[in-house]
């Protein structure tokens, strides 16, 4: 029988309070904070989906679009959106609400690359994910992509030669100054 799980079955949320303790030298929510707490929910979506203990393998794309206020509550909610041999890519979305005025806000997003571990520490397979409406279609597929926009970078990176006189040269394209 194939072991298979759906994205509703990986869905999780987690909200909390944010206080002065977690807030930066401006007084907005530290950045590393929230990156915590969206590692907490990938460790948490991506475990509950596979069964198993799962590690960050990567964290594809953070995106910061507005700040987060002390005393806003701040909502994370997570999904399976993609699932290779071993790992799962766990899409983040993150609002913070006023409770005082009730306003919401959509604060990040983000994508991270969780790989299902046994208790020897060696990969396990994750179950095939079953995909139940065109909005799942569309996540699983724009994982898809992310797989192969990260495979094509890291071979773009193993052919450019950074020593080479054009390399050397195409530097004048940028804002640095060589001093080799």
């Amino acid at each position: 029988m194939e072991y298979t799980n759906t994205v509703a079955a990986s869905k999780i949320t987690m909200s909390q309070l944010m206080l002065p303790s977690h807030s930066n030298f401006s007084g907005k929510i530290h950045g590393g904070y929230l990156l915590s707490l969206m590692d907490q929910i990938a460790f948490a979506c991506a475990s509950k989906y596979s069964g198993c203990y799962c590690v960050t393998a990567s964290v594809d794309t953070v995106n910061f679009l507005n700040p987060v206020e002390i005393g806003e509550l701040v909502t994370l909610k997570a999904s399976v959106n993609y699932v290779g041999q071993t790992s799962m890519i766990v899409g983040i979305r993150v609002t913070s609400q006023n409770i005082q005025t009730g306003k919401e806000k959509h604060t990040n997003s983000s994508y991270f690359t969780m790989v299902a571990k046994d208790d020897k520490g060696n990969n396990v397979a994750v179950p095939k994910l079953i995909l139940s409406n065109l909005q799942e279609v569309r996540r699983f597929y724009e994982g898809v992509e992310r797989v192969n926009q990260k495979k094509k970078l890291q071979d773009q990176e193993k052919i450019l030669d950074y020593s080479s006189p054009q390399a050397i040269e195409n530097l004048k394209n940028y804002n640095v100054i060589l001093a080799l």
